[in-house]
């Protein structure tokens, strides 16, 4: 269709393509699904127009009640070229009320070194968060940190994966 098309075709949806047809005088009694149903096979089309589609499920605000109730954690890395003490890793913790960031960097990530951090950064200086949000890393889902949520009641939530 050069109204689609064509070289000054802006390949438009399928209702606009419906009107601009109309506009120009032309009229069908099947005109709209025949337009829309051209422009689900407009290669062009397929390839380059936005992937705009709504989220599988439904999605929940992340609000935190009050400053240092609810943490964010993760770990940045492995750093290229490595900090001048060797390490490699960032572990960064964000606060999701007040966007406060407590870091440190690592040689290596492992639980027991997530676990000192939290002890020692997050909940001596900013007290026992209500919950605490990680992605799914195996380094930050260990025993010794589901054990340390327990002992102080602390909620460890997964975030969802990241899929581009």
């Amino acid at each position: 269709m050069e109204v689609h098309e064509g070289s000054c075709g802006p390949h438009m949806n399928g209702l606009m393509l419906t009107m601009k047809l109309m506009r120009l005088g032309y009229y069908w009694s099947t005109m709209e699904t025949d337009c829309i149903k051209h422009v689900k096979h407009c290669h062009l089309c397929q390839v380059y127009a936005d992937q705009i589609k709504a989220p599988p499920n439904e999605l929940h605000p992340m609000a935190a009640p009050w400053p240092f109730s609810m943490w964010g954690i993760d770990v940045i890395g492995p750093i290229n070229p490595k900090a001048s003490n060797g390490h490699l890793f960032i572990l960064v913790a964000i606060d999701y009320f007040t966007k406060w960031i407590e870091a440190i960097t690592l040689a290596s990530v492992t639980a027991k070194s997530v676990a000192r951090f939290l002890k020692r950064d997050i909940i001596a200086r900013y007290g026992v968060p209500a919950t605490i949000i990680t992605n799914h890393a195996k380094n930050l889902n260990y025993k010794i940190i589901d054990e340390l949520c327990a002992k102080f009641k602390i909620q460890h939530r997964n975030s969802t994966p990241y899929r581009p």
